[in-house]
């Protein structure tokens, strides 16, 4: 069985390779598909986000990474697709992804939308969240996979946060 894990993906998270991980586990074949939305200003390209979506995927021999745009409904009946593989974080996510299941089903009742809900750990964890620490110079390494981490940085200019700058500068006071 087929499964397509849209998204934009821009970065991944850990998160995000979370629910590739386990739905990998799931199905035959993963495709995750990097939605091209005219409507976002994204922080990489479709390219730069395929490539490291491949990148932290290496290790899932049953995982594919592609780019698409129109609809996810099109995109997955055009690649055989069954399942749509969806993540939930909180409440306010399912509220928006049964509506979008719910409006899928009216576009193809061949294809159904699975919700795996998100490790506890990464409960919190968005893209634009890591943007945001990554803006202000925070570390995001626990964050995104290893490899992307450095990209990340490098779009706001920042080196790799390594230590506190807050406690780098003060002498270290002698015991008495």
């Amino acid at each position: 069985m087929i499964a397509i894990y849209p998204g934009s993906f821009d970065p991944i998270t850990l998160g995000h390779l979370d629910i590739i991980e386990r739905g990998s586990r799931l199905f035959d074949l993963v495709i995750v598909a990097v939605l091209r939305n005219p409507q976002k200003i994204p922080l990489f390209t479709v390219q730069e986000r395929l490539r490291q979506i491949r990148l932290a995927t290496t290790h899932l021999a049953n995982v594919e990474v592609d780019g698409f745009d129109g609809l996810t409904v099109n995109y997955a009946q055009k690649r055989q697709a069954q399942v749509l593989l969806r993540g939930l974080r909180a409440i306010s996510d399912f509220e928006v992804e049964l509506q979008m299941a719910h409006t899928n089903k009216t576009l193809s009742t061949q294809i159904e939308t699975v919700f795996l809900a998100t490790s506890n750990e990464y409960s919190f964890l968005s893209s634009s969240v890591v943007k945001e620490i990554a803006r202000f110079g925070g570390s995001i390494d626990h964050l995104v996979p290893q490899q992307i981490a450095p990209d990340i940085y490098k779009c706001y200019n920042h080196t790799h946060p390594t230590a506190n700058p807050i406690t780098e500068n003060i002498p270290h006071q002698r015991e008495v």
